[in-house]
């Protein structure tokens, strides 16, 4: 006979209680309602002041045209109509609703400017237009709509369910109430009921209905205040492309400046050292020429050290100038090769961290501006800092997809501390040079040290 085993009897599974789902989802409607029913109320409220001031600010303008006097009147009603469409979105807020992006409401270049420009900017700029048409016309009528509907709802609502306690207090006239007429067309109904009964019973059902159908229609007004807001006075996909425009302008002005006083230091650089290194070095020339005509010797082999000691101070202060230059190095082993040899020439101790994958990842434009980012940068830690040792750290950070999307560089020492970003001196220099590449620079120096500077650029980035 052989022995069976018997499963194990299956353990129900707990059922997930009726309606759960749809009660949770209430509840969290109910929790949106109050902020609903003060939004809707109060853009009732501002659409009514937007529209009786923008009309007469608008048209008294365009009347005005003809003796110029209406220009600047239209440009401050479309000033005014952002302000209420600003106020309208922040109003949004009571909603619960997901926030409205600003829209960009300068797509002018960093280089437009001049008086007539910036009085025209808002009449430029389509966004201010969209808010006037929605302050003086759309908000007016879709806010009396609402408006409308949720004293109704709140009313009906509210009133019929306090009816009992209030209803006493209403004078009633010779007539009496009104519900002996519903008792007697319904007798099957109320049938034997007094009119203040059937008065009392009848605003309870509609207090009920109303009170519970308050979260759907009060939601479903915001939300199509909302969808207005969103489409009229929030952010469109041209705005993308006007910011990138500008941010595009903007590095461009801060990468011809940084050149532009890099060039300049070069120059006064080259002015102050070599120059007068070479001029003495002329001059010690000339005079061991007269030396070695009159024949004394030890006259002009002393000049003869001056001057091979003055050629080799050149040739050194040419060196260092050279730093700031992309080196041929760079060239032809690319920036990691580059890096590696400036951090090797350096007198200090260097710790070299870079990703070997940056040349790869990164553009030439990129790779010279970062080499002479680190450059001046070592040339600080050595002259200002009182640091002995130094941490270049040169990564790539990546997305999700090990796909580079920016260059983060960094250069830490133990020095003193103190540095900071202040106009005239090497770091704004150098924060311009990464502006001009759409990247940042950030500066921590307290003061005893130590000092880390990174420079964080987004690759695919030109100057």
């Amino acid at each position: 006979m052989t022995a069976t085993t018997e499963p194990a009897p299956l353990q129900p599974i707990a059922a997930r209680p009726a309606g759960a789902g749809f009660w949770e989802s209430y509840g969290r409607a109910w929790v949106r309602t109050p902020g609903s029913a003060l939004y809707l109320l109060a853009v009732f409220v501002l659409a009514m002041i937007s529209v009786s001031l923008l009309a007469s600010l608008f048209w008294t303008g365009v009347g005005l045209l003809i003796i110029f006097i209406g220009l600047p009147l239209v440009v401050l009603t479309l000033l005014i109509a952002r302000g209420f469409g600003v106020a309208d979105r922040f109003l949004l807020l009571l909603t619960g609703l997901p926030d409205i992006a600003e829209p960009e409401w300068n797509r002018d270049t960093p280089d437009s400017t001049g008086f007539w420009k910036t009085l025209t900017r808002p009449i430029r700029n389509a966004h201010y237009w969209v808010y006037l048409v929605h302050g003086m016309i759309v908000s007016p009528i879709i806010s009396t709509i609402s408006f409308v509907l949720t004293v109704v709802w709140l009313s009906v609502g509210v009133g019929g369910l306090t009816y009992w306690f209030w209803g006493v207090f209403l004078p009633r006239g010779d007539g009496g109430a009104w519900g002996h007429y519903v008792d007697d067309a319904l007798p099957w109904l109320f049938g034997g009921w007094s009119g203040w009964a059937v008065e009392v019973v009848l605003y309870l059902v509609a207090g009920i209905l109303f009170t519970f159908t308050m979260p759907w229609v009060l939601g479903g007004l915001a939300r199509g205040h909302h969808a207005v807001a969103q489409g009229m006075l929030g952010r469109w996909s041209s705005d993308e492309l006007a910011a990138e425009v500008r941010a595009e302008a903007a590095a461009r002005g801060a990468a011809v400046h940084a050149e532009d006083v890099a060039l300049r230091r070069l120059e006064r650089d080259i002015h102050d050292g070599p120059q007068q290194r070479l001029v003495r070095l002329q001059m010690d020339l000339a005079a061991l020429e007269r030396r070695a005509a009159s024949g004394d010797a030890d006259a002009a082999a002393e000049l003869a050290r001056d001057a091979r000691g003055h050629a080799k101070a050149a040739l050194d202060e040419l060196r260092a100038l050279s730093s700031g230059v992309a080196p041929p190095l760079l060239q032809d082993r690319g920036l990691s090769a580059a890096l590696g040899a400036l951090a090797t020439g350096s007198p200090l101790r260097v710790q070299v961290d870079v990703d070997p994958a940056i040349d790869r990842a990164v553009s030439q434009e990129v790779a010279r501006t970062v080499y002479f980012i680190v450059a001046e940068l070592m040339t600080n830690v050595v002259k200002h800092s009182g640091a002995t040792g130094v941490t270049l750290r040169v990564a790539l950070r990546r997305t999700a997809a090990d796909t580079p999307t920016h260059l983060d560089v960094w250069v830490v020492d133990n020095g003193r501390g103190g540095a900071a970003v202040t106009s005239g001196h090497g770091l704004e220099g150098l924060q311009q040079r990464v502006a001009g590449l759409r990247g940042v620079l950030v500066v921590t120096s307290p003061a005893g040290g130590p000092t880390s500077v990174g420079a964080h650029i987004p690759l695919g980035a030109t100057l």
